[in-house]
């Protein structure tokens, strides 16, 4: 499975990103089937959860530290995920990984997601 992540970049405290994932339609034909995560990892730093999105869409789930902020969204006709990131701060730079969970549900751990993107920088200065 192939996944591109972009629309990271450098901006100030207080700006708005949107991220997209995009799932390459020739390696993975079951977007729909499949839950979706972002993740996030700052220098020095473990990876950490985001947010997440079962199959459906139907809800949604996010990390404390972005609960707010930060709206996870899919189009399952574009094979594509979306993270929205409003009111950024600087504690939130780092580099953001789209994940394919092996089930259709949200999951918050890692260790649940089979496919990863190679992941797009985000840097918020002050």
């Amino acid at each position: 499975v192939q996944l591109q992540a972009s629309g990271g970049g450098l901006v100030r405290a207080g700006d708005s990103l949107r991220l997209s994932c995009l799932a390459s339609e020739h390696t993975f034909s079951n977007f729909s089937d499949a839950g979706m995560g972002w993740f996030r990892q700052a220098p020095g730093k473990d990876r950490e959860f985001v947010a997440a999105i079962p199959a459906t869409g139907a809800y949604t789930s996010v990390g404390a530290p972005v609960k707010g902020r930060f709206t996870i969204s899919r189009d399952n006709a574009k094979n594509t995920v979306y993270l929205q990131m409003d009111n950024l701060q600087t504690e939130d730079t780092g580099v953001y990984f789209c994940a394919v969970s092996r089930t259709r549900y949200v999951q918050t751990a890692p260790k649940y997601y089979d496919f990863w993107g190679k992941g797009t920088l985000v840097t918020v200065s002050s």
